[in-house]
């Protein structure tokens, strides 16, 4: 049996820098609100919150007062930050870069979009997107599929926009399909639609970085939580590529049953997958094969 570890998988350096940030505190003080998971990794939230970090929701968020909160990586729609300075919140931000400069874009469009609308492709109730949704007063139109579309008035201009961590083929069919029904409906204005392709080249390189590691092996553990969009997205990558693909968030959810003992295994994950939890799993892989040898 031989193992690999994908070197191009594992936390993006948004989630490294947030993480570091929370570690930096704990190790100071002992103890650190964050408001939301810090990464959609049950393994490695469990792993922070033994060392003092304590999850909270917004509504428990709102109840807090003189204390420290860490926004994560996914960012926040501007009451968070409204919230902080009424209750003498100090927010440790470690809010991504690249959301944040997605915010900003969103923004601006909001406040000279007019008579138009701001869509985003992505996911309802994710926590970057209500961040997004959040810049423009709550008006923002999400669309996660081509049936979403229908929300759309094509007499109208339209700024489209996509969630950082959306697949970039999604993206351009979402964008083609707008296209499509602007020119169905009679639109001939080129300023009809006004297309940002807000997508993190991180996430989105490694769809094609995936897609050559599966090929590459018989068998797939892609590793990620059951809460990661990311990880949901990069997974369907792989098991196109490589039917035998299996999705699992720890050694605990491993069948055996899934390998032969030539068997070529690659082991990968998402941005928000840590790079010892995969080690762990590549280790107990390799330790249960050494076991079935000698026995």
């Amino acid at each position: 049996m031989e193992v690999t570890i994908d070197v191009n998988s594992g936390f993006c350096f948004g989630v490294v820098f947030a993480i570091q940030m929370a570690e930096d505190e704990l190790n100071q003080s002992g103890s650190l609100y964050c408001l939301g998971d810090i990464v959609h990794n049950n393994m490695e939230v469990e792993r922070l919150e033994a060392k003092g970090l304590k999850i909270i929701n917004h509504e428990q968020f709102a109840q807090l007062s003189n204390t420290k909160v860490l926004i994560r990586a996914h960012g926040e729609p501007p009451e968070t930050y409204r919230t902080a300075i009424e209750n003498n919140i100090e927010l440790i931000d470690a809010s991504c870069p690249v959301v944040l400069k997605l915010q900003n874009r969103i923004r601006n469009g909001y406040e000279h979009v007019g008579e138009g609308q701001i869509v985003v492709y992505g996911k309802e109730g994710h926590a970057e997107v209500n961040g997004l949704v959040g810049q423009t007063n709550g008006r923002a139109i999400i669309v996660e599929s081509v049936d979403d579309l229908d929300k759309l008035d094509y007499s109208k201009p339209i700024q489209f926009f996509s969630q950082t961590t959306q697949p970039t083929e999604g993206f351009r069919e979402m964008r083609a399909e707008i296209e499509r029904r602007i020119a169905e409906a009679g639109g001939d204005n080129p300023l009809q639609l006004e297309s940002n392709d807000t997508l993190c080249r991180q996430v989105s390189n490694r769809e094609p970085q995936l897609r050559e590691f599966a090929s590459a092996h018989d068998v797939i553990l892609f590793v990620a939580g059951k809460k990661s969009s990311n990880g949901w997205v990069l997974y369907n990558v792989c098991k196109e590529v490589n039917p035998q693909t299996y999705f699992v968030s720890s050694w605990d959810e491993v069948n055996l049953d899934w390998f032969e003992t030539e068997s070529r295994i690659g082991i990968c994950g998402a941005t928000s997958t840590p790079m010892w939890l995969m080690e762990e799993i590549a280790s107990n892989l390799k330790s249960s094969e050494m076991q079935s040898i000698t026995n």
